[in-house]
């Protein structure tokens, strides 16, 4: 099974730039493209969220049409940039599923992995949160195959990834989260997005890893000193590849011009 993940994408409105700098509408085209020819084709596409630059409707109606260009299913999940509303009136029920008491929790069952939808957004606010309900919405999913192998997807990382901009955020809630996901063997990671960066941290008996943006990375600053910033790079999104050895193997794929390639044996 091949899961592609894209984050981050802040779709601005119209033949515009987000915030008057970065051609996020441009990028996600891009990545889109790049998907559509990946052989072998992504079982499904996970949008983790910040799918819009601010909320607005037209915002969510211009990254619908350029997701609605993918060959393969897609289904998005909220980050704090969003307004459910607006997603919801973008997107369909097939990609945007309906959720659990005002939340966008979901299960998407058919493929060999098992992937849970985990609303992580706290309305106003840039930090995550995970409340006793959803902790408890999840509890009892997983509970139902404890088997299978499941990937949870989510906006907000439950760890501190070493970003200043993401790591003043918060995340209330990670001991409720972090409780449950310690009492199944089963969960093979946790995919964020958030941080504008790949990462990967080792977390209650599971991985948390968060995808690069479509463009806009933040700055990598481990003294947690410098202003929050953010430079333009190329587009990217993540591969995650369930192996036949039952292995979640990672690759970040960068959408930019390449030397080569070139074969070793001809150049050895």
């Amino acid at each position: 099974m091949l899961i592609a993940q894209i984050s981050d994408t802040h779709v601005p409105g119209w033949g515009k730039k987000t915030y008057g700098i970065a051609p996020m509408a441009e990028n996600l085209a891009r990545c889109v493209d790049h998907i559509n020819r990946c052989n072998p084709q992504p079982d499904v596409v996970l949008v983790t969220g910040d799918i819009t630059s601010s909320g607005a409707i037209e915002e969510a109606e211009q990254a619908a049409s350029l997701l609605g260009k993918l060959q393969c299913p897609f289904y998005i999940i909220p980050g704090n940039h969003d307004d459910q509303s607006s997603l919801g009136t973008a997107f369909s029920d097939q990609a945007y599923p309906s959720g659990y008491q005002g939340f966008s929790n979901y299960v998407i069952e058919g493929f060999d992995v098992r992937l849970i939808a985990m609303d992580s957004t706290v309305p106003g606010e840039p930090g995550g949160k995970i409340c006793q309900t959803r902790a408890t919405w999840l509890d009892q999913r997983l509970s139902e195959d404890k088997e299978r192998p499941t990937v949870i997807f989510m906006h907000h990382p439950p760890v501190k990834c070493g970003v200043l901009e993401t790591d003043i955020d918060g995340f209330e809630g990670a001991d409720l989260l972090g409780d449950v996901v310690e009492k199944y063997t089963n969960i093979e990671g946790i995919i964020c997005g958030h941080i504008h960066l790949p990462t990967h941290a080792r977390w209650r008996g599971t991985v948390v890893s968060t995808a690069p943006s479509t463009g806009m990375q933040l700055g990598l600053d481990l003294t947690l000193k410098r202003p929050s910033e953010f430079i333009l790079e190329a587009p990217a999104y993540q591969l995650h590849f369930w192996t036949p050895q039952k292995d979640l193997v990672t690759h970040t794929v960068y959408v930019r011009e390449i030397d080569g390639p070139y074969l070793f044996e001809e150049h050895a």
